[in-house]
């Protein structure tokens, strides 16, 4: 796991918030353009961050990209969140 990459791609809050509209299932780039109010090109550069840190996933249907979460990686970077915390605490 590259932790800094991914940490990097949730340290924006367009970000995390785009991952938060993926827990409930995979969504199109215009789907996901139409929720925030900046530029497609912009959440173009969101999604490509975000598969980059592998925290999503893209499948192309046609002329769709399709995206959803790839629930492993946050699972990773719990796991190293939770060994900052060490026992006994």
């Amino acid at each position: 796991m590259a932790i800094n990459t991914t940490m990097k791609a949730l340290s924006d809050p367009i970000r995390r918030e785009i991952l938060q509209l993926l827990k409930a299932g995979r969504l199109s780039a215009g789907e996901i353009a139409e929720k925030f109010p900046v530029s497609g090109a912009a959440i173009s550069k969101h999604l490509s961050v975000l598969k980059d840190a592998d925290l999503i996933r893209d499948a192309r249907e046609g002329k769709f990209i399709f995206y959803e979460l790839n629930a492993s990686v946050l699972e990773e970077v719990m796991l190293w969140l939770t060994g900052l915390k060490g026992e006994g605490t």
